[in-house]
């Protein structure tokens, strides 16, 4: 059974989340998200996060449909609202939190008098930090989530981002060519494929790591 807090649809809640029916959920993402993070000193992908959070002790997240973006966008946007407000206040101690649909990790600041927060403006926190986004256009939510997972806009993924991405399709390192990976990843959808004994995360997950070396291709040159 699930939390009271338990992550709603959009429809549930107020537009523009003006009587701050979110904010309940919100704080105890804040703390679950902090714990399980502390527990995993290499870092989880979003996927493993939203089971962990699916589970005893926190139980805030309900049955995700990983097949369908419309359902799964809510789920998404609250979780990494939470770790962009995680991450401004960690980094007020020192810390930075890596955020990445791959791989999420704290790390201690390794330069002396940094803040832990960007030099740059950063669009994505701008983004999630905006709770007027929680509801979006169907059409906007599918652009949206496949720029996502294919890495920053107009940015190459991190060479750990497109090595574990690579990784989960059985490669042992990253590949020579997109042509490799379309390949592999069509195998592997088939390998996960629900009638194969697979499920909607394993393929989820596929289309993630499918999409971050996609970009990486993309933006070589």
């Amino acid at each position: 059974m699930t939390n009271s807090t338990s992550i709603r649809q959009p429809s549930d809640v107020a537009a523009g989340n003006n009587d701050g029916t979110l904010e309940p959920q919100i704080q105890h993402l804040l703390v679950a998200v902090e714990h399980e993070l502390r527990r995993a000193p290499d870092g989880v992908s979003e996927l493993s996060l939203i089971k962990a959070l699916q589970h005893a002790p926190w139980e805030l997240i309900g049955d995700v449909r990983f097949h369908d973006p419309e359902k799964l966008y809510p789920v998404h946007f609250l979780l990494f609202h939470a770790l962009y407000r995680l991450r401004d206040l960690l980094a007020e101690s020192g810390e930075i939190l890596h955020i990445s649909p791959l791989n999420i990790r704290l790390r201690p600041q390794d330069v002396v008098g940094g803040s832990g927060l960007p030099d740059e403006q950063d669009k994505l926190r701008e983004f999630y930090l905006d709770l007027s986004q929680y509801s979006l256009p169907e059409d906007a939510i599918h652009r949206m989530m496949d720029d996502f997972w294919a890495g920053r806009p107009g940015a190459r993924p991190e060479a750990s981002e497109t090595l574990a991405a690579a990784e989960s399709l059985g490669f042992d390192g990253v590949p020579d060519s997109f042509p490799e990976v379309k390949q592999r990843f069509r195998r592997a959808v088939m390998l996960a494929h629900p009638d194969r004994g697979g499920d909607t995360r394993s393929i989820q997950a596929l289309n993630q790591a499918f999409a971050v070396l996609k970009a990486h291709f993309q933006l070589a040159n």
